[in-house]
């Protein structure tokens, strides 16, 4: 009810993805993780699982233009 039909969605999950599906639909996209997990300080794992700005920005722009279509 919050988002309507045609609103172009990402999600981004430090931790599991499942779920996320259901919100996005199938013309979203999500940045998560699909591994158990890793060791190392947060930045070298944020830039490792993909949560930086700059990526999560790649995919709201592709969700974008494919929604665009």
């Amino acid at each position: 009810d919050v988002l309507p039909p045609g609103v172009p969605r990402v999600a981004i999950e430090a931790a599991a993805t499942l779920g996320w599906e259901r919100i996005v639909g199938v013309d979203g996209a999500i940045v998560g993780m699909t591994t158990f997990g890793a060791s190392a300080p947060q930045k070298a794992l944020y830039e490792h699982f993909g949560f930086t700005a700059e990526h999560v920005a790649e995919v709201a722009k592709e969700v974008a233009e494919r929604n665009a279509e």
